[in-house]
Parts: C-alpha cells; structure tokens; sequence
C-alpha cells in the first residue's frame, strides 16, 4: 500500500514537521508499505483559480510529480497544525487541486505547542475528508505540547505519548488495509 504523509504546516521552522518525520520512519520501520511525506513547503501553489486537476494528464508539467503521488495514493496522513481553529491553508489548497480522493483511507494527526494540541483543527479536517470522498479513520492523534515530545529530528522524546501513537497506527492501518481503493 501507498501512504502520503502530507506535512501540512508551510512555517519553515514547523514543530509539526516533527511529527511527520517520526510517522514515516514508524511506519518504514514497522510496515512493508510505501511510506513518504508530501511536504506543503515543497510546492509554489497560487491560490485555486484555475481548474482542479483530475489526472495526472491532467496536471500542469511542473505539477506532475506531486499530482502523479496524490493520485497514486492508497491513504493519506494528514499532519497539521492549529491556524484560527483549523487545519492550514495550504493543506486544503493542495487537495483543492487534487480533489475527490474516492475511498481512500485518512489518518488524522493534529500538533501543537499548546495544551489542546491542535483539537479544533481535527474537527474541521474531519469535513474536508468528507468533501473529499475519503474514509476518515476515528482515532486521531492530537498531539499537545509537540515540541515537547518530538525532537527536532522527529525521534520522540515522552515515551508516555508511545501508547497513544500505537492506537492511532494501529486504528489506521486496520482501517486502510481493510479498505484499500483500487486505483484508477
């Protein structure tokens, strides 16, 4: 199976990006899937004023590669942090450009410096993933305090957050395997 981590934060110091470091090498590490991270940062998107892209075909050349591995993927990951109690911007433009992800699994994962741990932004992801035609998975993995618990190189550092970490994949993997889109 092919998993996008999509590390949604566009902040150049992002605490956030931490997490998603930690989930890909877990998932290397403890699965035989295809694990990657799709960095927000890694692609100049102007706001959706053109059309959406529902293809590969479809896509502009320079936008190619990235829409080649969001329609390639079997499930999504969605790591973001907190904007104004939301997911960030830039996560929804990139599935704005590449929409309608019909049955494909999403895990969601929210951070935070803060006591909440990016909660409310949970909520409301839980609505694009609708928009989208995905499969939400019902265990989350809100993260408070990420900079505490996540070094800068993605290696966690509370062992206590381990368990939470554990039902999250756990949940994830079941839901994903289990419902697995053949690919168009």
């Amino acid at each position: 199976m092919n998993i996008e981590i999509v590390a949604g934060s566009p902040s150049k110091g992002s605490v956030t990006y931490r997490l998603a470091l930690f989930l890909k090498k877990h998932f290397s590490e403890k699965t035989g899937h295809q694990v990657n991270i799709l960095d927000v940062r890694d692609w100049q998107f102007p706001l959706l004023q053109q059309e959406v892209f529902r293809s590969v075909d479809q896509a502009p050349e320079e936008l190619k590669p990235l829409a080649k591995r969001m329609f390639e993927a079997n499930a999504f990951i969605l790591v973001t942090p907190e904007y104004n109690g939301s997911y960030t911007p830039a996560l929804k433009n990139i599935f704005d450009h590449f929409p309608k992800q019909s049955r494909k699994t999403f895990g969601i994962v929210t951070a935070s410096p803060g006591a909440l741990g990016g909660i409310r932004a949970s909520q409301q992801i839980q609505l694009l993933i609708n928009a989208l035609f995905g499969i939400g998975s019902p265990y989350m993995l809100v993260t408070p305090h990420v900079d505490k618990k996540f070094d800068a190189e993605g290696n966690l550092v509370d062992a206590a957050f381990q368990k939470n970490i554990d039902v999250f994949v756990t949940e994830f993997l079941w839901l994903a395997e289990s419902v697995k889109p053949e690919l168009v």
